[in-house]
C-alpha cells in the first residue's frame, strides 16, 4: 500500500529535497578537492587503446587533477583483467570480459578494418569479399590478441583458410609491413588513422556484410568504496566518450 503524506510533510517535502541536493553537491565538491590535492591512480591497458585513445584521456585527467600521480602498465587484455582482479591496479581498459568480480562499462565498439597499400588491386577496385582476402597474404597482428582471435573466428565462420603471410607482435611494425606492399591486415580503424590522412594506406570496406568490431570496456573491482581519485577517472572517462552511464549504481 501506498504512503500519502500530510499536509505538513508536503509543505517540508521541497526543503528536503533541497538538503539532500546541498549534500549531494557537497559530497562531489569534496570528492574533487580530495582528487586534485594528489594521490595515485594506477591503471592497466590493453596495447591499442593505451596507444591511441588512453593518451588523450590521462591527458584531460591531468589539466583537471595535475597533482594525481599516474601510472600505466600495458599489456593483452587478458593482462589487464588479471590486474584489476588482483588489485595490482584501480582501472583497466581493454577488450570488454565477464568476470563475476568485475564491474565493467561499456565505453564503444572498436571497428577493424581491412588494410591495404595505396596501390593494391583491393584499393582500386574500392572493396574486397572474404573469398579475395583468403588469396592474399595476410599480415596478423599477435596470435594471443583478440584481434587474431576475432579475424580467425571471421574466416573460420566464412569456411576459408587465409594466407597467413607473418605474424606481428606490434601494430606499427604491422601497419609498415602493410604500407610496403608486403601484405593485407585487419587493424584497428583508430590505428591507422594518420596513415590514411596521408596517403600511404587505405582502408577496403568488405563485401558480404562482414563487419569487424571488438567492444571496449573499463574495468574495476567490485567494491564497497572508491577512492576520490578513481571517480574522478571514471567522470573524465564519461565525459571523454560522452556517456551517461553510472556504473556504480547499475
Amino acid at each position: 500500500r501506498g504512503v500519502r503524506l500530510t499536509d505538513m510533510a508536503k509543505t517540508f517535502r521541497p526543503y528536503a529535497e533541497r538538503c539532500v541536493e546541498s549534500i549531494r553537491q557537497a559530497k562531489d565538491v569534496i570528492g574533487a578537492e580530495k582528487a586534485s590535492s594528489g594521490g595515485v591512480l594506477n591503471i592497466a591497458s590493453a596495447r591499442v587503446i593505451g596507444t591511441y585513445s588512453l593518451p588523450f584521456i590521462v591527458h584531460k585527467f591531468k589539466t583537471k587533477y595535475p597533482n594525481v600521480n599516474v601510472h600505466i602498465n600495458i599489456g593483452r587484455s587478458s593482462d589487464v583483467l588479471e590486474m584489476v582482479l588482483n588489485e595490482d591496479v584501480q582501472v583497466g581498459l581493454g577488450r570488454e570480459l565477464t568476470h563475476p568480480d568485475i564491474l565493467t562499462m561499456h565505453l564503444y565498439n572498436e571497428d577493424v578494418m581491412l588494410a591495404t597499400s595505396p596501390d593494391h588491386p583491393f584499393a582500386i577496385k574500392g572493396e574486397a569479399s572474404i573469398y579475395e582476402i583468403a588469396r592474399e597474404p595476410l599480415i596478423l597482428y599477435d596470435r594471443e590478441s583478440s584481434y587474431f582471435v576475432l579475424i580467425s573466428q571471421v574466416c573460420r565462420e566464412a569456411g576459408i583458410s587465409p594466407i597467413v603471410e607473418m605474424t606481428l607482435d606490434s601494430v606499427e611494425a604491422t601497419k609498415h609491413m602493410v604500407e610496403l606492399g608486403m601484405g593485407i591486415s585487419f587493424l584497428p580503424k583508430v590505428a591507422v588513422r594518420a596513415e590514411v590522412e596521408r596517403g600511404s594506406l587505405s582502408l577496403i570496406p568488405m563485401q558480404d556484410g562482414h563487419l569487424v568490431s571488438l567492444p571496449t570496456a573499463l574495468m574495476l573491482r567490485e567494491a564497497h568504496h572508491y577512492s576520490p581519485t578513481v571517480l574522478a577517472f571514471l567522470d573524465v572517462v564519461k565525459e571523454f566518450h560522452r556517456l551517461d552511464t553510472d556504473l556504480l549504481n547499475a
